[in-house]
C-alpha cells in the first residue's frame, strides 16, 4: 500500500476529522504503512512536503495551514464549523517555514542516564518516531539539563566539547551520583541520513527571544503556561537504548536460560 509522501499525507488528512500536526501526520503514515523510509527525519520530511506544496504549487496545492505546524486539506477546511474556524483560523495566515527561524533544531526530554554506555566519547541515540532511523546525538551542541528524577540539579552548555563528552564528564565529577535523567536542546541540524550538521541561522531578534522563551517553558513546565511554548518548533527525539546495552541484555537472558536448563537436567 506504499504511496508517495504527498499521497500519504493526503490520505492521512482525508481520514482525519480534525487538522493534524505534521509530527502526527508522519507517525500515522509510518504506522499505517502508507510510506516506508530508512530516513532519520520523517517528521521534517512531511513538514518540508507541506511547506513546498503550499509555497509553490498554487491552485494544485491541496493543503492549508490552520495553525503553527497544523495542517488539513482545503476541502476539509471549507467544512470546518464556525467554532472550529475561530480556534483554527484558515484565512489571513502568513505561512512560514516551521524550522527556518528556530535556533533549536532538535531536543530530547528526560532521557535516562542508564540507557547510555558512558565512555569518553559516548553515543546517545534518539528517534523522531518509533519506526524511524536512530540518530546518534553524542556530537550535538547546545544546552542540557541534569535531573535527579524530575528535580533540576544542573544546567550547562556544550559548545567547545560536544554533548556526549560533557555528560560523560558529569558521570565522574562532583555531580556523578546526583543525576539520573537529562534533557538537551541542540543547535545542530539532523540530516535525512541521520547525521548532524551546522547550519546558518536566519533569526530575527523577535524570533530569538520567542525561541528562548519557548525553550524555558518546555524545560521548566511552569503551571501557568501550556506545556510547550508556542514558538518551539524544534522536533523532539525519543531516547533509544544503546545497541551495546541491547546486546548485553540478550546475552544475559541467554545465560539465564542456559543456567535454568542446566539446573533442570
Amino acid at each position: 500500500m506504499e504511496k508517495s509522501w504527498r499521497e500519504a499525507i493526503k490520505k492521512v488528512l482525508a481520514d482525519s476529522d480534525t487538522p493534524l500536526h505534521y509530527t502526527e501526520i508522519s507517525e500515522q503514515i509510518l504506522s499505517r504503512g502508507y510510506y516506508k523510509t530508512d530516513g532519520a527525519t520523517p517528521a521534517a520530511t512531511v513538514s518540508a512536503q507541506l511547506t513546498s506544496s503550499i509555497k509553490h504549487d498554487g491552485e494544485k496545492n491541496p493543503f492549508i495551514r490552520v495553525g503553527r505546524g497544523i495542517f488539513t486539506l482545503k476541502d476539509v477546511a471549507r467544512n470546518l464549523k464556525p467554532d472550529d474556524d475561530k480556534k483554527n483560523p484558515v484565512t489571513d495566515i502568513q505561512f512560514e517555514d516551521e524550522l527556518s527561524e528556530s535556533i533549536i533544531r532538535s531536543f530530547g526530554m528526560y532521557w535516562q542516564r542508564d540507557l547510555v554506555v558512558w565512555r569518553g566519547d559516548p553515543k546517545m541515540y534518539g528517534k523522531q518516531q518509533a519506526l524511524s532511523k536512530p540518530v546518534d546525538f553524542g556530537k550535538q551542541k547546545g544546552i542540557y539539563i541534569l535531573y535527579d528524577h524530575h528535580t533540576v540539579v544542573y544546567v550547562g552548555r556544550s559548545i567547545d566539547r560536544p554533548l556526549g563528552k560533557r555528560l560523560y564528564e558529569h558521570t565522574i565529577d562532583r555531580l556523578g551520583s546526583r543525576w539520573n535523567r537529562f534533557s538537551w536542546f541542540g543547535l545542530l541540524e539532523v540530516t535525512q541520513e541521520g547525521n548532524l550538521k551546522e547550519t546558518t541561522f536566519n533569526t530575527s531578534l523577535a524570533s530569538l527571544v520567542a525561541s528562548l522563551e519557548a525553550l524555558l517553558i518546555e524545560a521548566l513546565e511552569p503551571p501557568q503556561n501550556r506545556r510547550r511554548g508556542d514558538d518551539f518548533s524544534a522536533i523532539e527525539y525519543i531516547q533509544d537504548i544503546d545497541p551495546e546495552l541491547k546486546e548485553r541484555e540478550i546475552q544475559n537472558t541467554l545465560r539465564a536460560i542456559e543456567q535454568k536448563m542446566r539446573g533442570g537436567s
